[in-house]
C-alpha cells in the first residue's frame, strides 16, 4: 500500500498537468509604436484561442531571416517587406503556400502576395507613401503637388537613416517622383528591371530630388528618419515626405489639423505594405496568419496608435479622421495606386538603390553611382525576360476594383 501510494504520488502530478500550449514563432522588424499595435493583436488572437504566439524582433530582418533559411531554422511566420521578398523566397522553395482568402483586400495589395491562383503572403499592414506632410501654422500656403515645389524655397525635414535598411527613405521619394512626374508606363519599366537606371527617365528623378533636398541636413545620412520628421516641431524644417512621417508626430498635432498633408500627385500614389508569410509547416502558424487576414485584426489593428493604415475593403472606420481620409485613398477610384517600386525589385538591388541613396546624399558625383546601379541590375538578371516579374499587379489602373 505505501508502494501504490508512493507512486500515485509521483503520477498524479503528471496526469493533472495541463497539455502544453501550442506555439507559434512570428519574425518581425518592428519596435515602438509599431511593435505595440501588432502585440495588441496578438493578445487578442491569445484571448481566443489555445495558441502562444512568440514575436522575435529584429532590425536585421532580411539578414536574419537568410540565416535562419540556411540553417533550417526557420520562425513559423516572418514578416516580408517586399514582394521582391516573396518572389525570392517562393522561388527558393522555403515560403509556404497558405490556404488564407485575400479577395477582400484591394488591389495591387490583393495580388501582390500571390503567385497565379496561390497565395504566399498577406498583407497585413499598409502605407501610403506619396504624402507630403507640412505645419499648417508654418506653411499656411500648402504645397500643391512636387512639380509645384521646384519653385519653392521650403527647407525639407531629410533622415535617410533606419538601420540596415537605411537610405529606404530617400529611394521611396525618388520613386516618387518618377511616378508623380513620369506617369505609370516608365514607373513600371523601371522597377520591372526594363528601364536603365543611367540616363532617361529614372537619372531627372534623382537629379530633381537632389534638387529639392539641397538644402536640408548635410548629415542626413547619419540623422534617423523618424528623428527627421520630429524636426519639424521645432520648426527647424517646413516639410516632410513619406507614409511613416506621421508615426512620428504627435498624435494630437495630426488630430486637430496642425499637421496636415497633400498628395504628391493628383492621380498616382505610390504604396506599399508589411506581407506575414509562412516558412514551416506548423498548423497553429495557419490559424494566426488566418486571423490576421481577417477584418477583426485589421481593424483592431488601425485601431491602435502608430498610424497604421489597412487594405482590407471592409476596414472604413478611423478613429483618427486624417488616418482615415489617408486610408480612403486605398479604395478611391481616383488614384492608381502603384506599389514601391524598391519593393517590387530583387533585394539586392534595392539594399544596392539605399546604399546609392547614401552615397549621393554625402555628396558622390549621380553618373557613377548609376552605372553602378545597372550593373548590379545586370548581373542578377533582372533585366528584360531574363526573371520572372514580381508576383501580381505592380499598379492598379483607375477604376479597377
Amino acid at each position: 500500500m505505501r508502494c501504490a501510494l508512493v507512486l500515485a504520488l509521483i503520477v498524479a502530478p503528471v496526469a493533472c498537468g495541463e497539455p502544453e500550449k501550442a506555439k507559434v514563432t512570428v519574425m518581425v522588424p518592428w519596435s515602438g509604436t509599431e511593435f505595440k499595435a501588432f502585440y495588441a493583436v496578438v493578445k487578442a488572437f491569445e484571448k481566443d484561442h489555445d495558441i502562444d504566439v512568440e514575436p522575435q524582433v529584429t532590425r536585421a530582418l532580411t539578414q536574419q531571416l537568410d540565416a535562419a533559411v540556411a540553417a533550417d531554422a526557420e520562425p513559423d511566420l516572418a514578416v516580408l517587406p517586399s514582394v521582391g521578398a516573396i518572389a525570392k523566397y517562393r522561388e527558393e522553395g522555403a515560403l509556404r503556400r497558405l490556404d488564407v482568402d485575400t479577395d477582400a483586400f484591394v488591389q495591387p495589395f490583393r495580388g501582390l502576395g500571390m503567385h497565379g491562383a496561390d497565395v504566399y503572403a498577406v498583407p497585413v499592414k499598409a502605407d501610403v507613401k506619396s504624402l507630403i506632410w507640412y505645419d499648417a501654422a508654418v506653411t499656411p500656403r500648402p504645397p500643391t503637388d512636387l512639380t509645384a515645389l521646384r519653385s519653392r524655397a521650403d527647407r525639407w525635414c531629410l533622415g535617410l537613416e533606419s538601420g540596415p535598411t537605411s537610405g529606404w527613405p530617400g529611394a521611396d521619394w525618388i520613386a516618387d517622383i518618377l511616378l508623380a512626374e513620369r506617369g505609370v508606363g516608365p514607373y513600371t519599366a523601371w522597377a520591372s528591371g526594363d528601364a536603365p537606371w543611367r540616363a532617361g527617365a529614372v537619372e531627372k528623378a534623382w537629379t530633381a530630388w537632389g534638387d529639392l533636398v539641397a538644402g536640408a541636413r548635410e548629415d542626413a545620412a547619419t540623422f534617423n528618419f523618424r528623428d527627421a520628421a520630429e524636426e519639424m516641431t521645432r520648426r527647424g524644417c517646413a516639410l516632410s515626405h513619406g507614409a511613416l512621417s506621421a508615426m512620428a508626430f504627435a498624435p494630437t498635432r495630426v488630430r486637430d489639423g496642425g499637421y496636415t498633408y497633400v498628395p504628391s500627385s493628383r492621380e498616382t500614389l505610390e504604396v506599399s505594405a508589411d506581407f506575414v508569410g509562412k516558412f514551416t509547416g506548423n498548423r497553429s502558424a495557419d490559424e494566426f496568419i488566418a486571423y490576421l487576414a481577417g477584418a477583426r485584426a485589421q481593424q483592431a489593428w488601425v485601431d491602435e496608435p502608430g498610424f497604421a493604415l489597412s487594405a482590407d475593403s471592409r476596414v472604413t472606420t478611423y478613429a483618427d479622421a486624417t488616418q482615415g481620409r489617408i486610408a480612403g485613398m486605398l479604395r478611391s477610384p481616383r488614384y492608381t495606386l502603384c506599389f514601391s517600386a524598391a519593393d517590387a525589385m530583387d533585394p539586392d538591388v534595392s539594399a544596392a538603390f539605399y546604399r546609392a541613396v547614401l552615397d549621393y546624399a554625402n555628396g558622390k558625383p549621380l553618373t557613377p553611382l548609376l552605372e553602378a546601379l545597372d550593373k548590379v541590375q545586370k548581373e542578377l538578371g533582372y533585366t528584360r525576360g531574363a526573371s520572372p516579374p514580381p508576383p501580381g499587379p505592380l499598379c492598379r489602373p483607375l477604376n479597377q476594383p
